[in-house]
């Protein structure tokens, strides 16, 4: 999913094995990730998307005032938090640690791969609701 702040800003699902980069879109004041070589489209990820960053991961500080941070993380589950608040951003990273980062805290360029989309939640498919064979007529 993209987070509401960047429902002006063109858009498609993320794809399993794809690169992306962390971005400042153009029409949003929120940062999110992009597909390398389409700048101006956000890529959306489901909640339990895991993300491989190729180095680590760093942020900005809450405040904006400070350093940036660096995680020292490379691995990532995209998450949505606050989902209560309707203002707030949702659209998170939970790393390994258990630290969880807004996306929209993301220093801009940052490199990761998709490394796994996550399971079809759809309810599974039971024997009694196969598809058979339809029986001869007549």
């Amino acid at each position: 999913m993209c987070d509401y702040s960047l429902e002006n800003v063109a858009s498609r699902a993320a794809r399993a094995g794809e690169k992306l980069v962390s971005s400042q879109f153009v029409n949003s004041l929120t940062r999110g990730f992009a597909a390398v070589g389409e700048p101006d489209v956000a890529v959306c990820l489901l909640p339990g998307t895991e993300l491989g960053f190729d180095q680590d991961v760093e942020c900005d500080h809450p405040l904006g005032l400070y350093e940036r941070r660096k995680l020292r993380e490379k691995v990532a589950r995209f998450r949505q938090i606050n989902l209560h608040s309707p203002y707030e951003h949702h659209d998170a990273l939970e790393f390994a640690s258990g630290k969880v980062v807004l996306l929209t805290r993301l220093c801009v360029g940052q490199t990761a791969t998709v490394l796994q989309l996550p399971a079809d939640t759809r309810t599974p498919v039971s024997a009694e609701s196969e598809v058979r064979p339809l029986a001869p007529v007549g």
